[in-house]
């Protein structure tokens, strides 16, 4: 049995992993009110009587495992304890059914609030890193991978997209019900809902969408202003899939929302903007959200302290989309990160920056200026292989540093190892090498 990530001691459960969730769910815009039934289909790791699922703001009225009607329960300020009808043993598979509702609302944390959040006229869930439990009964853990099955049925005039690629839909009443299905493994905290007054519609041919299929959801109000925000996505998608490999996922869904919001957020398959980030200078956002289909999502994160896996990676992907646009070079982007960070104080260990750092921006920067020095050392045609390599080996599965490093010196030779380790666990900002 793992340990719980430090980084996030109070999520998850390492004595189960979950195989699938089937989420049946329905939710009222105008009194915030969510009501669900979680099927969590799941097998033990260790021999245990007991697991415990994460669940914050919102009550569980009923659980039953494996349909037993006198399964018993105990529910905390962050937890639903079950207990299991019998002792089960390691590979042992069990179902955990949870009817529960209320009015679901973000949860406080060290990272700001993080989770199911209301907007002006709907929903979105921003769940990265702990925020799934704001919306659904979970296994909250970044190694945890999942299928998942999502039915989001919402009032008339609203749109619910989740997760996932779209399987159904159906009248319920008053009510409108999509259903959504990913057989890609999937982290709690990338799967999301997203509810508002949206039309869903397919990417113009027109603006060159060849091969993935891209789905756009907006305001209506906001076409013109989407269509142009997002006439590079297709070229960004052949430049990725032309360095990285193909597509990952089973979506590719974007979504802007009618407010503001202060980042764009990604998850499976999916990316949401506020309307704020239709503009120019937006463009790196998008590109960014693109590469994490990639990178985090599809090669996941065993531990959060390995966030550079994710934002790094993507920072860098910017830089290539910002060369392959005609404007700054990759050069010239590590060049000129490269002196910021020097200015800036040298107290960040990228392989391990500690909870309070792990979205500092110089995780970002520095991650990317370390595959560049790679890339330098390498040289291009090695660092490339390298990086389909790392693309192809990890799809679908959890990673950390170290399979990094040692991808990159069976690839690139011993001296990756000394280089590495001046990016990755020293302190001091090395110098690019030429």
């Amino acid at each position: 049995m793992s340990p719980h990530d430090p980084y996030a001691p109070q999520s998850g459960d390492t004595t189960f992993d979950v195989e699938s969730y089937e989420l049946d769910l329905t939710y009222r815009v105008r009194t915030n009110r969510l009501e669900g039934v979680a099927t969590v289909n799941a097998v033990a790791a260790v021999a245990t009587s007991s697991v415990a699922l994460d669940l914050i703001g919102l009550r569980a009225s009923r659980v039953r495992v494996d349909g037993d009607r006198r399964t018993r329960f105990a529910q905390g300020p962050r937890k639903v304890r079950v207990a299991l009808p019998r002792r089960m043993e390691p590979g042992e598979r069990f179902s955990i059914e949870v009817a529960y509702a209320g009015a679901p609302g973000p949860r406080r944390t060290r990272w700001g609030t993080i989770g199911f959040e209301e907007l002006e006229d709907g929903a979105l869930v921003a769940g990265q890193p702990v925020g799934a439990p704001t919306w659904f009964p979970c296994n909250d853990r970044p190694d945890d991978r999942a299928g998942y099955t999502i039915t989001i049925a919402t009032d008339a005039g609203y749109a619910g997209v989740a997760t996932g690629a779209l399987v159904g839909s159906a009248r319920r009443g008053q009510l409108e019900a999509r259903t959504y299905r990913s057989a890609v493994p999937t982290a709690t905290y990338l799967t999301a809902v997203h509810i508002g007054p949206y039309e869903t519609r397919a990417m113009p041919l027109d603006l060159g969408a060849r091969g993935v299929a891209v789905t756009l959801v907006h305001p209506p109000a906001l076409r013109a202003a989407v269509d142009g925000a997002f006439a590079p996505v297709p070229r960004m998608l052949a430049l990725f899939e032309r360095d990285f490999g193909p597509y990952p996922q089973d979506a590719c869904t974007l979504v802007v929302t009618p407010d503001a919001l202060e980042i764009p957020l990604e998850a499976q398959g999916m990316a949401v903007f506020g309307s704020n980030h239709l503009d120019a200078a937006s463009e790196r956002l998008v590109a960014h959200e693109l590469a994490h289909q990639w990178f985090g999502n599809s090669v996941g994160l065993a531990r959060w302290q390995d966030i550079w896996l994710n934002e790094g990676f993507a920072c860098y992907a910017e830089w290539l989309w910002s060369e392959a646009a005609g404007r700054q070079t990759v050069a010239e982007k590590a060049e000129r990160h490269h002196a910021r960070l020097a200015g800036m104080p040298q107290d960040l260990v990228l392989s391990d920056p500690g909870p309070a750092l792990m979205f500092d921006d110089r995780v970002y920067k520095r991650g990317a200026l370390t595959l560049y020095a790679l890339r330098r050392f390498a040289g291009d045609a090695t660092f490339s292989a390298l990086m389909r390599e790392w693309v192809r080996a990890g799809a679908g599965e959890v990673v950390t540093t170290a399979d990094f490093r040692a991808l990159a010196v069976r690839m690139a030779g011993p001296g990756a190892d000394d280089l590495l380790t001046g990016w990755l666990d020293l302190p001091p900002l090395p110098a690019l090498p030429r």
